[in-house]
């Protein structure tokens, strides 16, 4: 019987073997980048990788995602380790598609390989752990092409515009117990474990107004445009009296201004992104948008059609699986090891493990990407794979040994002490409660 440091041990020698595999990985699906729900090469390389470690992948999951099942010993708690596919769209970005603008400027890429070099270590030991690990690429995390996912959504294909939700509904991962992804950060934390994310809504917005000549009978139009304009401002009138304790941020593209600069625009598209650090504060910053909305097609005499759906829910790690993880971090990163602090807005942004973390315990690292370039920025890429890659493969590893040896006694003290969390149909139904459709006349129709 091998002792915990022993296992641990071997976890990280096999990672260590596979290190040119595993940032070769990285580096082949950095330059391969791909958009949510659309990840169909980057899916099949995954599907490639688990196969070679002897592992039967389910493919097609939420569209593009994978995932593959590796057996303990005994029947136990699942423990997930996650990477997730997609890319953003930043076309002057070193690594973009030429032709889509598509670009790993939030280092999924690594993600993906840490995910794999986490299964490589495992494969090796998980004889002897008391329960499974599932290996899981996922879909889909980035807010982008929100009216392409709605259409989507429209047609039934899917239900949610970010994976993990949709694979939730789906029940893909009702086998799993919890589960633990490594996100890219900047190289001043060599490793980091904490901070917390905004919830979000998504918001498509048509105005619809009346087409007129711009020039010779604009008084016989109705300025679809216009409306949004007045809208915009009422949102952006708000912002003074948010409550700083939302965390609120709120951001817009008109995707559809008009159809001609000689026609006054009978059809203004909008989609918007409303972030809040609690459901409530998502639900009145929800509210707020929505009457600047109607009040921008009343000022005008414009009508407006609102489709909201969430995008995120709220994330903060959860502590009791956070601190199995924290030793293993601080071993192999040393003075490098950082704890950041939950309180505050946890910097404003948002990812779909807080959907997660709704369902069971989550935990979600930063490793340094080797650069400190912002992310989501056209300068941000993982420029050190085998920080980005080979470090949280180990410590993700080493985390899993911790959870599932000796009866899987510890997986088991987190489950509890993580304390109660939604069934896939609350689930469900909380995502619903916070979508909505309406149509608001102004005076079109």
């Amino acid at each position: 019987m091998s002792t915990v440091e022993e296992l641990k041990a071997r976890v990280c020698a096999a990672i260590d073997r596979a290190a040119d595999r595993i940032t070769g990985l990285s580096d082949d699906i950095l330059r391969h980048p791909e958009t949510g729900y659309k990840e169909t090469r980057t899916a099949g390389v995954v599907a490639d990788q688990f196969t070679a470690l002897g592992l039967a992948p389910q493919t097609g999951l939420a569209r593009t995602g994978v995932k593959a099942r590796m057996r303990g010993r005994a029947t136990g708690p699942t423990v997930a380790v996650v990477g997730e596919l997609d890319s953003l769209i930043i076309p002057d970005h070193p690594f973009a598609d030429p032709v889509t603008g598509a670009a790993h400027a939030c280092g999924h890429n690594a993600q993906i390989a840490a995910m794999v070099g986490a299964g490589i270590g495992l494969n090796d030991v998980i004889g002897e752990l008391d329960g499974d690990v599932v290996l899981f690429a996922v879909p889909a995390e980035e807010c982008i092409e929100v009216d392409w996912r709605m259409g989507l959504r429209d047609t039934g294909e899917l239900h949610h515009t970010a994976g993990k939700a949709e694979l939730i509904r789906a029940g893909h991962f009702d086998d799993v117990d919890m589960a633990m992804l490594t996100h890219a950060g900047p190289s001043f934390m060599p490793v980091a474990v904490g901070g917390a994310g905004n919830g979000s809504l998504v918001k498509r917005v048509r105005f619809v107004g009346r087409a007129s000549h711009a020039g010779a009978a604009p008084w016989d139009g109705i300025s679809a445009y216009k409306a949004a304009t007045v809208a915009i401002a009422a949102i952006d009138a708000h912002r003074e009296m948010m409550r700083e304790d939302d965390g609120v941020r709120i951001h817009h593209l008109i995707t559809h201004s008009g159809d001609a600069v000689t026609a006054i625009p009978a059809r203004t598209d909008m989609e918007m992104l409303i972030r809040a650090r609690t459901i409530e504060g998502m639900k009145r910053a929800s509210a707020l948008v929505d009457r600047a909305l109607r009040g921008g097609a009343l000022a005008m005499g414009a009508d407006v059609h609102i489709s909201t759906a969430v995008s995120f829910l709220p994330y903060v790690d959860d502590a009791p699986l956070a601190e199995v993880l924290v030793p293993n971090a601080q071993t192999l990163a040393g003075d490098g090891f950082h704890r950041i602090p939950t309180t505050g807005a946890g910097g404003g942004g948002s990812t779909d493990m807080g959907d997660l973390k709704q369902v069971m315990p989550v935990v979600q690292p930063f490793a340094s990407a080797g650069q400190d370039a912002p992310l989501h920025s056209n300068g941000f890429y993982t420029k050190d794979q085998v920080a980005a890659a080979i470090v949280p493969a180990k410590f993700m590893a080493m985390t899993v040994v911790d959870l599932l040896v000796g009866g899987a006694a510890t997986a088991r003290e987190v489950i509890d002490a993580s304390g109660p969390k939604l069934s896939r149909e609350q689930f469900v139904q909380l995502h619903e409660s916070l979508s909505a459709e309406e149509v608001f006349s102004g005076g079109v129709l």
